[in-house]
């Protein structure tokens, strides 16, 4: 969670993966990300980018573009942000996906391929692809899109999957799928967006293997 140019270089060094979400984006914000990107490289430790707002704005669309300068293990993002960061033009408000024309798997394998990491494109289906295999999700609850920062939770779990799988599209997909789960448990048991957000945390703590198992709605796209 750290902002700070100071210290991004040295708390990578004790880090096994490095999440950078641009969602609150300036540019001292963007010289500590280029830092702790620089040192996540020479570690060989993954780096997870969660393309916020881009195709907002200018700005925005500018930085992602030097950010994917570095080795990225997972570019993720909603249709609209994906879309945008291929150099589509999307209308698009903030962080609300906006209409793309055109295939976004297809357009997800091109920038995967393109960019040589894993694309994964968040929303009612979640697409996860390394440019060649495609993998949907279809787990989740509509209760996630009542809770601001849903979205970059789901990065950082992404992050926390490549810390320790290798191979990013698995971890990916697994990522997903967990938290997506215990969404699922988690609005089963609530009233509304209040305790929906504390029965998230409870769910994702109470997982089990057999439970993934059963309740995973996974499809691998030829």
């Amino acid at each position: 969670m750290t902002h700070a140019c100071e210290e991004a270089a040295d708390m990578t060094s004790i880090a096994d993966a490095v999440v950078i979400n641009i969602g609150t984006l300036d540019n001292n914000i963007l010289e500590a990300m280029q830092q702790a990107m620089s040192a996540a490289n020479q570690k060989g430790i993954p780096i997870v980018i969660d393309a916020v707002g881009v195709g907002a704005t200018k700005y925005r669309n500018d930085k992602i573009k030097e950010l994917l300068q570095y080795k990225v293990a997972v570019l993720k993002g909603n249709a609209s942000e994906i879309a945008s960061t291929a150099g589509i033009g999307v209308s698009t408000k903030g962080v609300d996906s906006g209409k793309v024309s055109g295939d976004i798997i297809q357009i997800a394998k091109s920038l995967a391929y393109e960019r040589g990491c894993v694309v994964v494109v968040t929303g009612e289906k979640d697409i996860c692809t390394d440019g060649s295999s495609v993998v949907t999700i279809k787990n989740g609850s509509p209760m996630m899109s009542q809770i601001v920062g849903m979205g970059c939770m789901a990065g950082s779990v992404v992050g926390t999957f490549c810390a320790v799988e290798d191979n990013y599209l698995f971890a990916s997909v697994a990522g997903l799928v967990c938290f997506e789960i215990a969404a699922e448990n988690a609005d089963a048991m609530s009233e509304g967006p209040g305790t929906f957000k504390v029965k998230m945390f409870d769910k994702i703590g109470a997982l089990s293997a057999t439970s993934i198992d059963k309740m995973k709605k996974l499809e691998e796209i030829k």
